[in-house]
């Protein structure tokens, strides 16, 4: 079966700064390494997937190697972990793993299933995509600590600035 075969080598995805990749079957060792913008799905990886990863998305629904996330700073990595043994792979320097939940982040990733599945017949995203309300509750969101502290201050600037031109509006200046 395609997924359990190695389809792509060695550090795909290296550097990649945009694009979509959807791959049916697993990626060597080092997928998405300093992957800063594309976005992609695989069956599995080797060893060291996601490392240094400063931007983008990489959802991986088949097995990991060790050493997932190693120096990742950005972008954020969903992985389907259907046995619950994805922790023990993970480096947990620089990144926090969590529950599927913001519902954008749900979105996101059944949209790039539905288009994995779409381009290459995946057996694995019809499956998950089959239960979806199971499959949800399976993904780890694997996310840079530093990263998500300066999303959420972005996030605060933004309503601030938004409040000041709501209070301008209203006092009509």
């Amino acid at each position: 079966m395609p997924e359990d075969n190695v389809l792509i080598g060695n550090v795909a995805l290296y550097g990649a700064t945009a694009g979509l990749a959807f791959f049916r079957g697993r990626a060597g060792e080092r997928f998405c390494v300093r992957n800063s913008g594309a976005r992609a799905v695989v069956e599995g990886t080797g060893d060291h997937a996601c490392e240094y990863m400063t931007g983008g998305v990489a959802v991986v629904i088949g097995p990991t190697g060790r050493n997932f996330a190693a120096g990742m700073s950005g972008g954020a990595a969903f992985v389907f972990d259907e046995t619950g043994d994805f922790p023990q792979r993970c480096n947990l320097e620089m990144v926090d793993l969590e529950p599927l939940r913001d519902p954008e982040d749900i979105e996101i990733i059944r949209d790039l299933l539905l288009s994995h599945a779409g381009y290459t017949g995946s057996k694995v995203a019809a499956r998950i995509l089959g239960d979806w309300e199971w499959a949800v509750e399976k993904f780890v969101k694997v996310m840079p600590v530093d990263y998500r502290r300066v999303l959420e201050e972005q996030k605060k600037l933004a309503e601030a600035k938004r409040l000041d031109e709501l209070q301008l509006e209203v006092s009509g200046g």
